[in-house]
């Protein structure tokens, strides 16, 4: 069996690749050609986390795995991420175990790739302007990643902690060529923003219609299952996409409250959601259809992310003969 420690994920990892991997991924998805069961969780209630268990096949990219994922919010979200996790890949002909891998930086990168191919689908052309909302692990990936997507010049952001913000703001400084500064709160960063992202821990939202320009984009990839990151009002008026319809739809630990709550209030239906991104890859659903309007990105996580990102470790690892080989016989 293949063992592939966080560093040798991370240096085999390339966001341009797994971007196009995802959205093979999640046009197979949505096709119907993969099988990907909603998560489940045990509970840690003292400590506010789980520990979920996400399998999923996606025969196209010839992966079985299951990831193992810790949500546990009290962590610093830098020394100590708030998510860890570890994947066991199996062969899909045999089901033997035949890879194990660092699974926190795959959830990183995954997450901040499958917001930029959202950006990619749904975004206006001439996005420059992007909002990034929280200082954890998954700001720095969304950062990254939609400047791939979309030309950005001009990157704001905001947290709770106005030190992590402006750490994070010279962090990215240093990698990017737009132009990074901190401002001081959600309202100043969202103003005027062509593409929003939201990373946080959120209790109250972090989003908020009269913040929001015409045209924004947004990605929304937070969890709090006592809070949500967008209000009423943009999910309202917002063209709403998602991963997967069953998966943000369902209780908790799958679903997002940030859907989940407007149905419940009567605000919206579950047909409120438009899309999944497999649907507008494949053209069965329309995206955006003009300039000022709002889009929302709602994502939750799945399987085919990682799986595909796990496919895309595991050929280069091999090609390039990286990682340890054991036996567990």
């Amino acid at each position: 069996m293949l063992v592939l420690g966080r560093s040798q994920v991370e240096s085999l990892l390339r966001v341009d690749a797994l971007i196009d991997a995802l959205a093979a991924g999640m046009a197979d998805f949505s096709a119907g050609r993969a099988s990907v069961p909603d998560r489940v969780a045990a509970l840690v209630p003292e400590r506010d986390g789980f520990l979920a268990a996400m399998p999923g096949f996606l025969p196209s990219a010839g992966v079985l795995m299951t990831k193992l994922v810790s949500l546990f919010p009290h962590n610093d979200g830098v020394l100590l991420p708030t998510h860890q996790a570890l994947i066991v890949a199996f062969d899909p002909d045999t089901g033997e175990p035949a890879a194990l891998l660092d699974g926190t930086a795959i959830t990183a990168a995954r997450t901040g790739a499958c917001s930029a191919l959202s950006a990619r689908l749904l975004a206006r052309e001439d996005a420059t302007v992007l909002a990034v909302l929280g200082t954890g692990v998954q700001a720095r990936s969304h950062a990254r990643a939609i400047c791939r997507v979309r030309p950005i010049q001009q990157i704001r952001v905001a947290g709770r902690n106005p030190a992590k913000a402006a750490a994070l703001a010279e962090e990215l400084s240093a990698v990017l060529e737009a132009e990074v500064r901190a401002v001081a709160g959600y309202a100043e960063a969202l103003d005027g923003a062509d593409i929003a992202a939201a990373t946080t821990h959120a209790v109250e939202p972090v989003i908020r219609r009269p913040w929001l320009a015409p045209g924004v984009h947004i990605t929304s990839v937070g969890f709090n299952p006592a809070g949500r990151e967008v209000d009423d009002a943009t999910v309202a008026e917002a063209l709403v996409c998602v991963e997967s319809r069953q998966a943000v739809l369902a209780p908790y630990p799958a679903g997002s409250n940030d859907l989940l709550t407007p149905i419940r209030d009567g605000l919206i239906t579950a047909d409120h959601v438009h899309a999944e991104l497999g649907e507008l890859i494949a053209g069965s659903k329309p995206g955006r259809t003009s300039p000022d309007q709002i889009t929302l990105y709602k994502s939750v996580g799945t399987a085919v992310q990682d799986a595909a990102a796990t496919a895309l470790v595991l050929a280069s690892a091999r090609e390039r003969s990286i990682g340890e080989q054991i036996t567990l016989r």
